[in-house]
């Protein structure tokens, strides 16, 4: 059996109130770790709730991640999906612990789209430079 991507929940408690109540310093902290586990950003979308909290999802051509901030509770939770080998979800994950100054971190990685392949054959993703694909940076 093969996957077709990885899917990280991720549970971030105790995180700095200030930073995860502020939609400018949350775009840009998801922002940052989808680049540093050099995944493609296609778009993004953050909005501030009021009195407080965030949602936001960062579109990469390996699939998405996507947040939702509760400041009350220094709590955020985050999905992490990567779709073939070439990103390591946990990079990502380690970038926003660190920068949401979070002291307890709870995760769950699955497996996506499992199917049965052949012996020496591989899942077939979507193809490298196809042009088809704007990248933001």
């Amino acid at each position: 059996m093969k996957a077709l991507g990885r899917q990280i929940l991720v549970e971030f408690y105790d995180c700095d109130a200030d930073v995860i109540n502020d939609v400018t310093m949350v775009e840009e902290i998801l922002l940052t770790a989808t680049r540093a586990a050099k995944a493609s950003i296609i778009s993004h979308n953050f909005h501030k709730f009021s009195p407080h909290g965030i949602s936001g999802t960062v579109v990469i051509a390996e699939s998405h991640v996507a947040i939702h901030t509760w400041p009350e509770y220094n709590y955020a939770a985050v999905d992490i999906f990567t779709c073939g080998e070439t990103i390591d979800p946990w990079i990502i994950q380690e970038y926003i612990k660190e920068h949401f100054f979070s002291k307890n971190v709870s995760s769950m990685e699955m497996k996506r789209g499992m199917f049965k392949v052949g012996p020496g054959e591989e899942l077939l993703f979507k193809p490298k430079n196809s042009g088809a694909v704007k990248i933001l940076n």
